[in-house]
């Protein structure tokens, strides 16, 4: 494989710095350890992460960088003299045309890994603990009841009640299901296991966080909102666009959904089930390349974001929110031009996690930022240049207060 591909093989000796979490350049390649062992650190880390992970032969590291375009996420240092084998993005297709078995894996540690992420992102940003297990599907549809948003009620109480009928809250979901039903109208909750496409209205639920997973889905038009629901309140994990492919999580490590995802505007998506899935491993590369691409780069976000939650002030932590997304788009970064969100301020406030209070706040000071106005509910970035800049700024003193408070 490595003469076909005329992949690199690299030699770095033991205690070298092989990947600097730091540095803020691309790297279009990633490793694979042929000898020797590395220790890779994450500067943001879950308790799971948070002795580092030490990887030998066969592994991978650099894949999130490399496949996401976006700077690296940890710093990888070699604990003995190591031999890498590199491959550079542009060979990753063949690469795991040669090797399906690699791209599942690679999709399966990406998966667990968004997981744990997910979860410890809204425990942090809500300050408890998340659950995503068959009950929970309860506690969405409660919460959404009491939010008024009836539709994504109902469809959260009749799977429950399919999915859980010894459930502990089974009689209360029947009798809230009686009430909230009289205010829906033409929703749907069933489909043709065999359609390949599906077309879904404006805040109808794909499926919700907690709910057996059977499908992926690719947007072929409209936006997706991504979310989670504790018992103080829904976070917005992302909104997602035509092209992207979600809900694959699940459905590889076989779990109950860990969000939900619902229709922000009318939306086709396409359907794969699990046994198309697998199928596609093996003979569509490119679209599993372009899977392993998007998990690559929601991963770098939500590095990103636990970054965020250690913002104190909340309009720099809303500010800083906003360079994300920008990084996340590749918006060139040194341009005077303005830049238009998809959404408003309402959206931005969910992915932060604020309360309602906090919200409120909010909503009074962010017109008031000559950085950023709100027109027709979008936000808008009024001079991308200044805005990036001032929020750089915030950033490298946050790390120099946290390397000296590390120093004491």
């Amino acid at each position: 494989m490595e003469e076909q591909l005329n992949l690199e093989v690299v030699r770095f000796q033991k205690e070298a710095c092989i990947a600097l979490a730091e540095d803020k350049r691309v790297s279009d390649r990633f490793f694979i350890i042929r000898e020797g062992q590395v220790r890779l650190y994450k500067k943001v880390q879950f308790a799971e992460e948070e002795k580092g992970d030490v990887i030998g032969p066969g592994d991978l590291f650099g894949v999130i960088s490399a496949m996401s375009g976006h700077s690296h996420v940890e710093t990888a240092v070699a604990l003995t003299d190591v031999v890498l084998i590199a491959v550079r993005q542009e060979q990753f297709c063949r690469f795991i045309q040669d090797k399906p078995q690699m791209a599942k894996n690679i999709l399966l540690t990406f998966s667990k890994r968004m997981r744990l992420l997910n979860e410890f992102l809204s425990t942090i940003t809500l300050r408890e603990e998340t659950q995503s297990d068959i009950e929970h599907l309860y506690n969405v549809a409660e919460y959404y009841t009491i939010d008024k948003q009836y539709k994504k009620a109902c469809y959260a109480l009749v799977k429950y009640i399919k999915n859980c009928p010894e459930g502990k809250n089974i009689q209360k979901a029947k009798e809230l299901l009686k009430k909230v039903s009289s205010d829906v109208k033409d929703i749907k909750f069933d489909f043709d296991t065999n359609e390949t496409l599906r077309t879904y209205e404006k805040d109808d639920m794909i499926f919700a966080e907690g709910e057996p997973a059977e499908e992926i889905f690719i947007i072929r038009k409209g936006f997706v909102k991504i979310a989670k629901v504790t018992q103080k309140g829904e976070i917005l994990l992302e909104i997602i666009k035509p092209g992207d492919i979600f809900g694959e999580m699940a459905l590889l490590e076989e779990k109950p959904r860990s969000a939900s995802a619902v229709a922000h505007e009318k939306c086709e998506l396409m359907v794969v089930n699990q046994a198309n899935f697998d199928q596609l491993i093996k003979t569509q590369p490119q679209l599993i390349t372009r899977l392993i691409t998007l998990l690559a780069e929601r991963i770098w976000i939500c590095y990103r974001k636990l970054t965020n939650t250690r913002i104190d002030d909340p309009l720099n932590r809303m500010y800083d929110m906003l360079l994300i997304l920008l990084e996340k788009k590749q918006v060139k970064l040194n341009v005077t031009g303005s830049h238009i969100f998809d959404f408003g301020t309402k959206e931005l406030l969910k992915m932060i996690g604020f309360s309602s209070n906090e919200s409120a706040d909010m909503l009074k000071k962010m017109p008031k930022s000559h950085f950023v106005k709100i027109v027709q509910d979008k936000i808008i970035i009024q001079n991308v240049f200044e805005f990036s800049k001032h929020v750089s700024f915030i950033r490298r003193k946050l790390e120099k207060d946290k390397e000296k408070e590390m120093a004491i």
